[in-house]
């Protein structure tokens, strides 16, 4: 009997050890599962509203889908999104836009989504492309900078940002006021218009207003005590000097005279190439009389057309000389050009070094070239 109870209380004793565990366990899960459950609700978010906008896409509900998307994208966790995510959200987004014709929101937000190509597949960058394509095609481009960089760039009066970076609008066609504004400096603007599928660009330049001069006294008033020679030196305030904005002047010449040099160069070397094509021809059509020889103009009495061979080898060989030096010259102040922008010039002038530069392409309707946008 006494070895019958000492069974049983082991038994119990085991028993009461093992729910006192699973209690322990139970208790913190319990108290930790509102936590768990709240942890990440923004997630939650993000991911219910993309799930019912990828439904509403498949099922080409364009204006669901579209709401849901923007939902997903204004979510609170829409931060901590990833950016394979991100991509295909803005991506679906400017899909969806783009069947309910609203090409200006769609190219932006195409346009958005291929900036992180390399996050999407190449099925969907394709697919994105195409679509962007279509939808700039109704809209214009704009590509705006303001110099200092600071500076606030407004379009017709709302802000769009800053003029540290080159920005790139989508709008609908039509005339536009750009303008650009900074404490201490005149308020600069510049109307702009594009026309559909076309591409234009505007760089603001503001520049620092002088300081109000000094009022003169008036006649009869009290003479004040002499001033001071510290403070009399300290009054007045030196102008920017003519050498402030060098850089910029000397950037501007260099591409000038880089453009100027490389098609004279061009030109001169078209007319090389004319030059060597009549020479040949000439000699082919004497080659073909039985009394010419290759070494005709080296006799004497030499044919009349040796003379006339003779002149168009140096013009051949001068226009040549004269192009290859020319494109040459044009390459090496072309590169010196390209890497002042690189170079920080700031400690050889009196104001800030400005940075930024950027070359886009601009096309109209007869016209195709580029626009050099950038802040010097």
């Amino acid at each position: 009997m006494t070895r019958l109870r000492f069974i049983v209380g082991g038994i119990c004793l085991v028993g009461a050890l093992g729910s006192g565990i699973g209690l322990a366990r139970a208790a913190p899960a319990a108290e930790g599962a509102p936590a768990a459950e709240g942890s990440r609700p923004a997630e939650s978010a993000v991911t219910k509203a993309h799930q019912q906008a990828r439904r509403a896409f498949a099922a080409r509900r364009w204006a669901e889908a579209e709401a849901s998307f923007e939902a997903a994208l204004a979510a609170p966790g829409a931060a901590w999104m990833p950016a394979v995510q991100r991509a295909e959200v803005l991506g679906h987004l400017g899909l969806c836009e783009l069947e309910q014709g609203k090409h200006r929101e769609a190219a932006e937000h195409l346009g958005q989504s291929l900036e992180q190509d390399a996050a999407l597949n190449q099925a969907l960058v394709r697919r994105f492309t195409r679509a962007f394509n279509r939808a700039v095609e109704h809209v214009g481009r704009i590509y705006v900078a303001a110099s200092p960089p600071d500076a606030e760039i407004l379009m017709d009066g709302e802000p769009i940002g800053t003029g540290a970076t080159v920005h790139e609008l989508f709008v609908a066609p039509g005339a536009y006021t750009l303008r650009a504004r900074l404490s201490g400096y005149g308020e600069v603007s510049q109307r702009v218009e594009v026309a559909a599928g076309a591409t234009v660009g505007a760089a603001l330049q503001l520049a620092r207003v002088a300081d109000a001069p000094a009022r003169a006294p008036e006649p009869g008033a009290t003479r004040s005590a002499p001033v001071a020679p510290a403070a009399a030196a300290a009054a007045p305030v030196a102008a920017p000097g003519p050498w402030a904005s060098w850089p910029g002047t000397l950037r501007i010449a260099g591409i000038a005279a880089t453009t100027a040099t490389v098609s004279m160069g061009a030109v001169f070397m078209l007319r090389a190439s004319r030059l060597d094509g009549d020479h040949d021809e000439r000699v082919d059509g004497l080659h073909r009389d039985p009394a010419w020889t290759s070494g005709a103009c080296r006799e004497a009495p030499q044919p009349s057309a040796c003379p006339e061979l003779q002149r168009m080898r140096e013009q051949r060989d001068r226009s040549g000389a004269l192009g290859t030096a020319l494109v040459a010259t044009g390459a090496v102040v072309g590169a010196v050009t390209a890497a002042s922008f690189f170079i920080n010039l700031s400690s050889l002038r009196s104001t800030p070094a400005r940075t930024g530069f950027r070359v886009v392409p601009a096309m109209a309707a007869q016209q195709v070239g580029v626009v050099a946008l950038g802040v010097w």
